[in-house]
Formats: structure tokens, C-alpha cells, sequence
């Protein structure tokens, strides 16, 4: 929901005119023309952004990437204002169809072996420094999306992996782990859906295990960096009815914390706003049991990822 501003340190230097968005709950609705355009969660409804902006002759920003690129933050702040007891342009959520936050990110960067547990329960040696890899756009999918697995003979050992996901709002290169959740623009649930057995049966090429169609949903919501401390939040996955968690722990848990994978990362290269950091998966994987226990993800299975604050994204596989 809209909210107050809880963390002043998240405003982060100064930009020029450019703003990030505050105190807002943003996701995108797919329209019935294949369009996934910006909505805004209120107390109301959820605020469809294109139709009101286009009734009220207000040029704000239909989608997130448009948002964090422009920083035309007052433009939206002014059109929820405008519309936010007008019920022609509230939705109910549950009748919207989610589109996905953000399509043409520059860069999709993830972090392996990001908790301690996690690294522990697959073998690998506690890493020194942040371990990172790339999916691409085309692994990016929505909240409530379904994947189509590929056939056996591609892949079979399919794992989840639920992820916190920072998006950046501002240009950041070489910066400090002070400030560099100054640069994040917000914060949302994702899934590093992988392929194990391409993933570290085919000479541990992981870019191959992470990177076919729609393999990480991010969703149901971008919540503006102010309203989260990403450094304390609760962490799940549920697998279809089973009432307890296969992954449940902490965000405190991370080796390295999101400041200083921003921090990392910065140093290596440019980072622009609409890019994606996946941080990482606690224990609690599939990978990461005994081989007589190991039961892959198979098609018509459900997965459910929670994080405190950011929600519950769901998506089903065929």
C-alpha cells in the first residue's frame, strides 16, 4: 500500500531532478491488447496508471522502467492524487491479470551461494567474495505466470530457489557499501528457477541452468526501498499444499548483504537504473538433499515464494 518513508537513509545522493518513487507499492497489469502497464496498490484498488493518465491528461510513467529511467515520480504522485477516489480507474486485484514489473532490464545480475546454510547444504566452499552470473530477458515472467519445462531429454532436475530482488533506481559506479542502498529504487520477490542437472552436470556451466524461457518470475510487487529493510526480512518456498516451508529463513542470514553486493558489483561495472540484483536462496533446496531424497519439480506442480513486506508470488509449471 501507499505508505510513509521508514528508512531516510534510502534517499540516497542527490540526482539532478530525477526522484525514485516513495512510499508506493507499484505492480504491472497486462491489458486485454497484450500492453504491461504501471498499476499503483492503494487503499481503494489498484490504480490503472494508463487509463487514468490518459483521462486526466497527465503524462506520468506507465511502466516501472519508464519510471526509474525518467524520474518523473511527481507526474505519478500527481496523478494518484487526482484519481484515487475515481472507482473507474481502481481495479480489484483480484481481477487483474499481472503483467511483468520490468522487460528490458540492461543488466539481470544473481548471486550464488548467498547464505551460509545454503552453501553448506550443497557442498561448495563458503565464498570469499560475492559469486555472480546473468540470466537474461527472456527468463523474466510475471506473478501467477506458468513455465513450460522443457522436454526430458534438455532437462529434468528442475529446483527452486526463492530470491529477494533489489532493482536499482539510480546510475551507480564505484560506489560504497555506505551509501549504496541509496541507489536502490525498491525491492521484490523473485524466483531463480534452475535446471540442476544443466546447471552443474554439463561442465558447471550455470548461465545454461538459469536462463531458459520465463525462469525468473519476479512479482507480485515493486515496493519502494523506503517502506523495506532488506536486511531483515522473513524468506519462503511452499511447493503445492504441503503447509510447511521447503526454504524458510532470514535475509540477516546472507554472507554478503545487499550494500555490499551493490557495493561489489559497482566496482566491476556500471549498474543503471532497471537493473536486477538476485541475491541469492537460503537452504532448503532440492540440490542440496541426499540423492536418495532428491524428488525433482515436475510439471503441474505449484510454487509459492513469500518475503515479509513484499508478498507472495505464485507461479505453476506444465
Amino acid at each position: 500500500m501507499i505508505g510513509q518513508a521508514v528508512a531516510a537513509k534510502a534517499a540516497g545522493p542527490s540526482s539532478g531532478s530525477k526522484q525514485m518513487p516513495r512510499g508506493l507499492t507499484l505492480l504491472s497489469i497486462r491489458q486485454p491488447d497484450g500492453k504491461e502497464t504501471l498499476g499503483v496498490k492503494t487503499p481503494g484498488g489498484i490504480l490503472d496508471v494508463a487509463a487514468a493518465g490518459k483521462a486526466f491528461k497527465i503524462d506520468a510513467p506507465t511502466t516501472l522502467e519508464d519510471l526509474l529511467s525518467s524520474g518523473n515520480v511527481p507526474a505519478l504522485e500527481q496523478l494518484i492524487a487526482a484519481a484515487k477516489d475515481r472507482r473507474e480507474f481502481l481495479k480489484e486485484e483480484s481481477k487483474i491479470k499481472f503483467g511483468r514489473l520490468l522487460t528490458n532490464p540492461s543488466k539481470i545480475i544473481c548471486v550464488g551461494l548467498n547464505y551460509k546454510a545454503h552453501a553448506e547444504e550443497t557442498g561448495a566452499r563458503l565464498p570469499a567474495e560475492p559469486v555472480l552470473f546473468n540470466k537474461y530477458n527472456n527468463t523474466l515472467a510475471a506473478h501467477n505466470c506458468t513455465i513450460k519445462l522443457p522436454r526430458q531429454e534438455v532437462s529434468h532436475k528442475f529446483d527452486y530457489e526463492t530470491e529477494l530482488v533489489i532493482v536499482i533506481g539510480r546510475k551507480a559506479r564505484d560506489v560504497s557499501e555506505a551509501d549504496a542502498l541509496g541507489y536502490v529504487a525498491g525491492y521484490a520477490v523473485g524466483h531463480d528457477f534452475s535446471a540442476r542437472d544443466l546447471q552443474l552436470e554439463k561442465g558447471g556451466q550455470w548461465m545454461i541452468g538459469k536462463t531458459l524461457d520465463d525462469f525468473a518470475p519476479i512479482g507480485p510487487y515493486f515496493v519502494s526501498a523506503d517502506l523495506v529493510d532488506p536486511n531483515n526480512l522473513t524468506i519462503e518456498t511452499f511447493v503445492n499444499d504441503e503447509p510447511e516451508p521447503r526454504q524458510s529463513s532470514n535475509t540477516s542470514r546472507f554472507i554478503f548483504n545487499p550494500q555490499k553486493v551493490i557495493s561489489y558489483a559497482s566496482k566491476l561495472f556500471t549498474l543503471e537504473p532497471g537493473d536486477i540484483i538476485f541475491t541469492g536462496t537460503p537452504s532448503g533446496v532440492i540440490i542440496g538433499l541426499p540423492k536418495e531424497k532428491q524428488v525433482w519439480l515436475k510439471a503441474g506442480d505449484k510454487i509459492t515464494s513469500r518475503i515479509e513486506k513484499l508478498g507472495t508470488l505464485r507461479f505453476d509449471l506444465a
